[in-house]
């Protein structure tokens, strides 16, 4: 049953009122009053599958930026991370919730009982998740990580920006409340960028080669898979080749600031998260995230 005043409600129904694990209860509704039906002529697998890539991207990514917590350079830099983790759970909190409601069979698949989000955040495997290889890489020290912040959110940005005119009125206004969110996560992390490559050659030297780890990961994340094409063609997704000029047009401005060298360079990676193929990295980050759950399924908070 659809709850007027309520969208997330209406793609949590079956569990209301579930306690249990990391995304809870009690949240404010982004959503509310947003209609949650399938827009005409689209696939319902293609869009759970749609917003499973997307949810895991941001979920993956936020798990990485989680482990800085004690380990910043400063204090500040803590909060500020964490804060940006948050942004990109509640994201995934919203897309993992909209691929459950849109093709039950998949949270059914793993763990029937839970919440959706909560089946497909925690009770699937490395081969299930649909995240670019860019974002479960080992984190390396800051630079490179404040790199690949950089990348990913001039990307998301870019990404977000137009899906905010999708046919699907809940990922319209997903990308909505996430443009406002990713615009404050793409300039946290050109700051860095700029402040440490115009700095010290220390500095200068560790974003460099920051860069240098970032880059081989890039030419995935503008490869659309078969799913991408088909929604994009629907006016539902976003074909991800058409982000490239833009991406490159942020990217170039900041490093020109930053005293360092654009490169297109091609990709090294022999993974595709997109088509479920990872690196080893992304098994244990997920072990790390997952184990408490599995361990203890039932428990409440």
């Amino acid at each position: 049953m659809i709850h007027d005043d309520s969208a997330y409600e209406s793609l949590a129904d079956e569990h209301g009122g579930d306690a249990r694990w990391a995304f809870g209860t009690g949240f404010d509704d982004p959503l509310s009053g947003v209609d949650t039906a399938i827009p005409d002529g689209v696939d319902a697998a293609d869009l759970a599958t749609y917003c499973l890539m997307l949810a895991d991207d941001a979920l993956v990514m936020s798990q990485r930026l989680t482990q800085w917590c004690t380990n910043a350079p400063e204090l500040e830099e803590e909060v500020a991370l964490a804060n940006i983790a948050l942004d990109l759970l509640g994201q995934s909190r919203l897309l993992l919730a909209r691929a459950g409601a849109a093709d039950p069979a998949l949270p059914s698949r793993v763990a029937p009982d839970l919440p959706h989000e909560d089946a497909l955040a925690y009770f699937r495997g490395p081969t299930e998740f649909y995240n670019v290889t860019l974002v479960e890489a080992d984190n390396g020290d800051f630079a490179r990580s404040v790199a690949r912040l950089l990348v990913f959110s001039t990307w998301r940005l870019a990404l977000l920006d137009r899906l905010t005119t999708s046919r699907d009125a809940v990922l319209a206004a997903v990308a909505a409340k996430g443009v406002k969110e990713v615009t404050y996560h793409r300039d946290y992390a050109a700051r860095w960028v700029i402040r440490l490559g115009d700095g010290t050659a220390l500095s200068h030297g560790r974003m460099a080669v920051g860069l240098e780890d970032t880059w081989p990961y890039v030419g995935e994340i503008f490869v659309s898979s078969d799913v991408e094409q088909r929604l994009a063609a629907a006016n539902v997704g976003v074909d991800l080749a058409g982000l490239r000029a833009e991406f490159d047009d942020a990217i170039g401005q900041v490093l020109s600031l930053a005293k360092l060298p654009f490169r297109d360079v091609a990709s090294t990676v022999d993974t595709l998260g997109r088509s479920g193929r990872h690196s080893d990295a992304l098994a244990t980050l997920l072990a790390e995230m997952q184990v408490l759950a599995r361990a203890h399924p039932e428990a409440t908070w």
